[in-house]
This record gives structure tokens, sequence and C-alpha cells, in this order.
């Protein structure tokens, strides 16, 4: 009897494909780039399994071009990009790993706050302009210890985030349908509000939700109407929650005073209308600070996640509900 055929859209580490080879016929991508959706659709035309990642995209045209799929185990957390209820439709598994990115992206998180607060890419392009002859009072910025903080959404991330700012002595102000415990909230200094207090009492604004209607453009023009002058807002959770031209304007008016992120709305592949670039006003400004979607970009950590969406490839190849499902196939392939 054949193996199963998997289709790995994105590059791996070398032990996720030794998992995957002892039961299955791999097929790997063995470059650092994005494949093309055709040539994606292409290789998993007779495919009985597929590991997806972020820039991937999945709806009812592709699947009915790869009609012996079981199982899609994607590589990530968010998934609006997948169209869940047309596989659960089809018989097929739809798995996540949704608890390996939360620690790396709330330390990333905060690494975005210090650098964006003490200006630290500016001072790094200083030095590197040969200008540099030692100190001088110049480049003051904003540090952690006695600011507040306001976190919009305390989900596993939001709670990292409240949990570390904890050893920098920082208030926090939060919103969420579920409030923390009275331990957490003394613990980690926190107050929850409504987000009109929020964003008018907070020193740095973190949004950390996952995008869906309510939550596009969440940080418009209105919004950031509310905030105080000279807040600083940073985004590592998805791009679309921050309205990217309004945020240039608030940066232009002194409103922001800085603007730090991980995501943008150019990556959100499920939106048609989405800006298919960066607004060179937010590109240009000096008081931006940005990086390629690095959150989970721990070399170990990412690791880990292909090695368990590969386990749930495998579980559900085995006719085995995967650990990381997230529905509940009415007609299961292969079972």
């Amino acid at each position: 009897m054949s193996k199963p055929k998997v289709v790995l859209t994105h590059w791996v580490h070398p032990e996720v494909i030794e998992l995957l080879q002892t039961r299955c016929e791999v097929v790997a991508n063995p470059t650092r780039e994005t494949l093309s959706a055709e040539e994606i659709r292409r290789r998993t035309a007779d495919a009985d399994a597929i590991m997806v990642f972020m820039p991937d995209s999945i709806d009812t045209a592709f699947l009915d071009a790869c009609p012996h799929l079981r199982v899609v185990g994607a590589a990530l957390k968010g998934y609006d990009n997948f169209d869940v209820q047309a596989c659960t439709q089809r018989g097929i598994w739809f798995t996540i790993v949704p608890d390996l990115l939360t620690v790396p992206t709330a330390e990333l998180t905060i690494g975005l706050m210090l650098a964006a607060g003490r200006r630290m890419l500016e001072g790094d392009r200083f030095v590197r302009s040969g200008e540099f002859a030692g100190w001088r009072p110049q480049l003051y910025g904003t540090g952690l210890a006695d600011t507040t903080v306001g976190i919009i959404g305390m989900g596993a991330v939001g709670r990292a985030i409240a949990k570390r700012l904890a050893a920098f002595d920082t208030r926090i102000l939060y919103t969420d349908p579920v409030p923390l415990s009275r331990q957490e909230e003394a613990a980690w200094q926190a107050e929850a509000v409504a987000l009109p207090k929020l964003l008018s009492r907070s020193d740095y604004v973190i949004p950390m939700l996952p995008i869906k209607p309510e939550t596009l453009h969440l940080i418009d023009s209105d919004a950031l109407a509310q905030m105080r002058d000279g807040t600083i807002l940073v985004n590592a959770c998805r791009g679309s929650v921050v309205d990217e031209a309004s945020v240039a304007q608030a940066l232009d008016t002194g409103k922001l005073a800085a603007y730090a992120a991980d995501v943008f709305e150019l990556e959100e592949w499920a939106r048609p209308e989405r800006p298919r670039e960066i607004p060179p006003a937010l590109l240009e400004h000096p008081h931006t600070f940005f990086t390629p979607h690095s959150g989970s970009a721990v070399d170990a950590v990412r690791r880990d996640i292909a090695l368990e969406a590969a386990r749930n490839i495998l579980q559900a190849l085995a006719g085995d509900r995967p650990h990381g499902a997230l529905n509940d196939p009415q007609v299961r392939k292969g079972a």
C-alpha cells in the first residue's frame, strides 16, 4: 500500500520532514520562498494532507481541486485565511497550533515597546552615520517604568505581556469581555476599564486581538483622536486591526510619538480590498520601528510549531481526532 502524500507549502526544520516520512510521502518546499497558489494547488491535487502557513489561503475552489485531502494542518494560531466550514463539509480535518506562539509573541511585543519608546532605531542610524562623537543630550524617549500600558484583549498573549510587564513597574489598563482574576490584577497592577478610558489614559497602547469584522480598523482616526498626545502604539497581533493610513497622519501631528509593528495590512490575504503595500509615509517616518512578522520567529519555537502541526496530520491520517482539531468533519475521509 502506498504511503499518504503530504505537501508542505513552506520550509520546515529537517526534524519535521523526518517525522512525517515515517508514515508519509513528503513533498517539501526546500526554499525560503512562498510558492504561488497555482503551484501549491498543483502539488496538492492528489495529496492526502497539507501543512499550511501564514501566507497561504484555502477556499472552496482550492478544496474542489484537491479532492483527496483528509487533513489541513496549519502551523499557526490565526486561521482567518482558511475556510474551516468548507473543510468540515468535505470531511477534512482542520488543525491549528494554539499555544506555542504565545511567549515569543509577548517577548517581541515588549521588545517593540522598548525599541519605539527609547528610539533605538534612530540611535542605531545615528551611530552608523559617523556623526556620533560621544554622549550628547539627545534622542530622549520614553521608558517603561512608571508608565501606563493599555492592552486591548487579554487572551493568552495579552496575559503573557501583562505578566512580563510587571517586572518593569508598569500600570496595566485592559479591556476584555472576560476579566482577569483578582490575584492577576493585583500581581500585574492591572485594572479593567472601557476602551475609551484605556485609550485616553495610556502611554502605550497594545491591541492584541484576532482579525474579525468588529476588530477591522479598531484603531482608526476616531480611536487615535481619543489618545493623549505622545502615545506610543504597538501592533503585534494582526495588521488590519490598525488603520495604517490614519496612524501615519497621527505620527505627523504628534498625536502618536511612535508606532512599532510586526504585522501589516498587506498580509491580510482574506481581505480583497487590503492594501498591497505599507504606506510610504509610515516607512519613511523616523518614529517608526518595524519587524517582518517575527512574533514567533524563535528557531526552537518554529521547529516545535511545525512538529506539532505534523503530529496533528499524522493523527488525522491514522483515523484519530487530532490534538489541535478546530472542527469535527461531517464525513471523515479514510475513516
